[in-house]
This record gives structure tokens, sequence and C-alpha cells, in this order.
């Protein structure tokens, strides 16, 4: 549980920016527009209604010519959370649903105590977003809506995305597991009890992947780029359109990838039937040390192809495992999101 110390250490960070605000109302952020702080921006020469106050005396006495001074208008930005509220979250002894609220209520109370303006979206659900502003003191309110979420259902994050509601530059945090079709790979083929089946998995997709036979692999293989991402159709993954439609809305991207620690570490053996959380479909296999170690990989390249994706929209990628210490991980794995 977080706390009101956890609160009072967290109160000294602020989350990093990837562009000056431009909105209008006053907060604590760097602006593209000019006014009245205590930020020296630059000198610009006199001109009739100016305000005498601002003339630099100095400058004059130097060039004879009139000069007056400009600072940084300090303005609020946005700061969206975008939750991932499919039946697959619901998912571990720790479940990734609640790692996924304490993320965002960090998130949260980062925004409103540097006078940001937050935002909170549900993904399945992007029309009834919660709009929050006015410091640390309306922080209650994001506790209130996040007690309410419920996790089920099937979410189509691309979608999401791009129903937000921008109205500038600031930050984008989405928090999910990424188990989804759309984002890791559309479908997979596996050979099950002799029956060659094509069928499409979203929480189980890495462990489907992992049941793959050698020829299958190469099938997937055939479609993926030199750096081994998985294309659609068009070209690009829906996780890259993703990523680019972030940076075209000028939005620095945060993703926080949610795990279960009994997906990030295989405890199973035996003959199993694995059951898609969202969607019933099911998958028949052997976790024996092979199957295992094919998961291991296929995993590993899944979070490095997203981390790499991230990083070249001057984003930030955090795992986040529902088995870490949460104090752990905000103070020390999600130090790359904060402004230090």
């Amino acid at each position: 549980m977080l706390d009101g110390k956890f609160y009072d250490i967290l109160s000294r960070l602020r989350l990093q920016m990837a562009h000056k605000s431009s909105l209008n109302m006053s907060g604590s952020r760097k602006s593209v527009q000019k006014g009245i702080s205590a930020e020296f921006s630059d000198f610009r020469e006199y001109m009739p209604g100016d305000d005498l106050r601002r003339m630099d005396w100095n400058v004059y006495a130097r060039l004879d010519k009139l000069y007056i001074r400009e600072y940084m208008e300090e303005k609020e930005a946005i700061v969206s959370v975008l939750i991932d509220t499919s039946a697959s979250m619901d998912y571990g002894a720790e479940s990734k649903a609640e790692l996924a609220s304490d993320l965002a209520a960090v998130v949260g109370f980062l925004a409103l105590n540097n006078m940001d303006r937050l935002m909170l979206y549900d993904m399945k659900d992007m029309g009834r977003a919660l709009s929050v502003g006015g410091g640390r003191n309306a922080f209650s309110k994001v506790l209130r809506w996040l007690e309410g979420l419920s996790f089920s259902g099937e979410v189509d994050m691309l979608s999401a995305v791009r129903k937000m509601r921008l109205r500038g530059p600031g930050v984008t945090v989405i928090i999910s597991d990424f188990l989804h079709p759309d984002m890791a790979g559309v479908s997979v083929e596996t050979d099950m009890e002799g029956k060659h089946e094509r069928k499409s998995y979203r929480g189980n997709f890495l462990k489907s992947r992992a049941a793959q036979k050698s020829d299958d692999i190469q099938k997937s293989d055939d479609m993926q780029d030199s750096n081994g991402i998985q294309k659609s159709a068009g070209g690009h993954t829906s996780y890259e359109k993703l990523l680019q439609y972030l940076d075209y809305c000028k939005q620095r991207p945060v993703i926080l990838h949610t795990l279960a620690e009994e997906e990030l570490h295989i405890t199973l053996e035996g003959a199993l039937n694995l059951i898609d959380a969202e969607n019933n479909s099911r998958l028949r296999l052997t976790m024996d040390a092979g199957t295992i170690d094919c998961y291991e990989k296929e995993l590993k390249g899944f979070t490095e192809r997203m981390k790499k994706g991230c990083a070249s929209g001057r984003g930030a990628y955090v795992l986040c495992s529902t088995g870490r210490d949460r104090k752990q991980l905000v103070f020390e794995d999600l130090r790359v999101i904060y402004d230090i």
C-alpha cells in the first residue's frame, strides 16, 4: 500500500517533459510564451507601450539603445494517463490491475503536486475521462476514480489512444501488459493433436509463441524486419503506430509495461490448457525446459523491441513487475521518467 510517508517523498520529484507547454493556465512548466517569472529568457528592443519596469538600463548605458528583459512564462502541462482495463490485467497472485492502479496514482500525484493538468482515461471507455487540476488537494478525486475501475473484457489500444483529448504538448503515460494481438502480433500457428490450426491469443500470446514448431517460427520470421519487429500488412505494428501518433501530437510517451511475476518467471510444469482471459480461446501445450526457454527468449525480444521503439520517440519504457517492491519500483526503476 502507498501511504502518506511514501507520497511525502514522492513530492520531491516531477515528471520530465519533452516540449514546452503552450497552454494558458498558470503552472510550473516552462512555456513557449513570454511573461513574468523568476527565469530570464532574452532581450528585445523596446516598443512603445512596453512596461518601463522591465527596461535594462545597463544595456542602454553600453549601447545607447532601449532594451527590455523578457522572462519565461510558467504554465501548466497536460499529463495523460491511460490504463488498460482489459481482463488480462486481472491476473497474478499480486494482480497487474492493482499494480496499474498504484502506478496511475503515482503519476497522478506527481502531476497535481507540480500544478499540471491530469487526464485519467479508462481505455475501455475513453469518452469518460477524469480531468483534474488545482494541485495536490485534488488527489482524493484521483484515488476515488481509480477505485471504481473494472478490469474485464477487451481493449483496442491504438483506437483508444487516438480518442484522447489533446490540447497541446505534454506527457502520455500508458499502463498496460501489452498482451494484445494488435500490439504483440496478430495470429500464430500451432500444431495441436496432429491438426494444424490457426488461432489468435491475447493474454496468452507469448505462451502460444513458445509452443510453435521451428518451421512455424521461420514463417513468422519472414514477416519481421531486420530488428525482429513483427510487421502488419501495412508495414508497421500497432505499437509503432501508437508511438508515431503520440510523437505527431507532441507527446512524450511513457510506457509502463506491467507484467505479473508469474509471467516473468515461469513455474508451471506438465501438460496444460491455457485459456485466454479475454476471448476464452484455448492452447494445449507441455511446459518443459524447451518450452520455457523459448518463452523466455520471446519475452526478452518482446520487451526489448518495445523499449527500443519508445526510446526512438524520446520516450521512456519501464518494465514493471508485480513482484517488485513498490518503493524500489517507484524510486529506482521509474527514475527515467523524472526530471532529475
